[in-house]
């Protein structure tokens, strides 16, 4: 898998306690990595973190990335040799009830990274993860490619598009130069799905939680139209960057989508009929109800072009939508209503992604 070259390498994930962040930790333990990870707090009870127990595998600092004296201090004392910047305030409704916050963490908390990096100077491969929101959504209904303008109407999708270009001048002023050891790249994902996110204000979320209760779940927008992948799906692109990055210097500075393929476009209220399937509910009436009471702006369509990711790292979406369905629907299924070991089900899913790209013949999984 990516070459192997994740083995026995330290790999510095910010952001290591929230949803993305412990599957991509789990996944690099199971490549053999040695996993550092930076991370405030641990965003949400239940947390996936706590459940599989990550924090005894691992190195694990509990810092903000808004600390920049305690980033240097980490990163050059720990040097390294990949960095996955994942560490972000990620909801679009706190993004309304506390700007500050979502500004902060998410600008002056990835400049003090890219701070970081530049002070320590040492051989380091970087992924700075930022979000599909950083693109200036103007409804329309081709994807976004990654030379289309940044920007957004809220406060967070304008967070992201403002860290793409602190991004962009640290990479021209400092990074680009031959006699700096760090290089970079940009990773861009969207509407992830799957089992063990536990954070507000997300409708899958909503649902699990409520039906693990025998409740309905109450919906805003059910004809939103999402590109709905699952969690593993966007992380197979950000180690499949980090490995071509780390193989290919021309690949420094560059941005890429990952995204699911065109057919997995699905509106909120028929991803909400395809989970309840999973919970048994005789009638797809009794698993939801729609009030129509939208207190803040959501996009109607937000998808991403990946024909860069395609042509440079031969990346594509793996799973079906039915298969993200049931991933997620029987992670969840499993935490509240059977006694299975979370983690053995977090790592058969993992592997069972791996063998699928195997049989599909996907270039990271030599």
């Amino acid at each position: 898998m990516f070459n192997n070259i994740y083995k026995n390498k330290k790999v510095l994930v910010t952001g290591h306690t929230g949803f993305k962040g412990t599957w991509l930790t789990t996944w690099l333990l199971k490549l053999g990595a040695k996993v550092v990870g930076i991370s405030k707090d641990i965003p949400s009870h239940p947390s996936m973190f706590e459940e599989l127990k990550i924090e005894e595998q691992i190195t694990h600092y509990k810092e903000d990335i808004r600390n920049l004296e305690k980033m240097v201090e980490i990163i050059s004392s720990e040097k390294p040799e990949f960095l996955f910047h994942l560490a972000a305030q990620p909801i679009v409704s706190v993004s309304y009830s506390d700007p500050i916050e979502t500004i902060s963490s998410n600008v002056m908390g990835t400049t003090n990274i890219l701070e970081a990096l530049k002070k320590s100077n040492h051989k380091c491969t970087a992924v700075i993860i930022t979000s599909d929101k950083a693109y200036d959504n103007v409804e329309q209904v081709w994807g976004y490619k990654e030379d289309d303008k940044m920007g957004g109407k809220d406060v967070y999708s304008g967070s992201k598009g403002a860290t793409e270009l602190i991004i962009k001048s640290y990479y021209h002023s400092f990074f680009k130069k031959g006699n700096c050891n760090i290089k970079l790249a940009i990773g861009r994902a969207g509407n992830v799905i799957g089992g063990g996110d536990w954070a507000q204000d997300r409708i899958v979320v909503d649902c699990m939680e409520a039906w693990s209760k025998k409740e309905i779940v109450e919906i805003r927008a059910p004809k939103a139209t999402r590109p709905w992948q699952h969690v593993l799906e966007p992380l197979s692109g950000y180690l499949n960057l980090g490995q071509k990055l780390y193989e290919d210097n021309s690949l420094h500075g560059e941005g890429f989508n990952f995204g699911p393929r065109a057919e997995q476009n699905h509106t909120v209220e028929e991803l909400l009929i395809d989970l309840s399937k999973y919970w048994h509910f005789e009638n797809a009436l009794e698993a939801y109800k729609v009030t129509g009471n939208i207190p803040f702006h959501e996009a109607g369509l937000l998808k991403l072009n990946c024909d860069k990711a395609l042509f440079y790292l031969k990346w594509q979406a793996n799973l079906e939508y039915k298969d993200t369905i049931r991933f997620t629907s029987e992670w969840y299924y499993d935490f509240y209503k059977t006694n299975k070991d979370i983690l053995q089900k977090t790592l058969e899913q993992i592997e069972e992604y791996e063998s699928k790209a195997k049989e599909k013949g996907l270039k990271w999984t030599e």
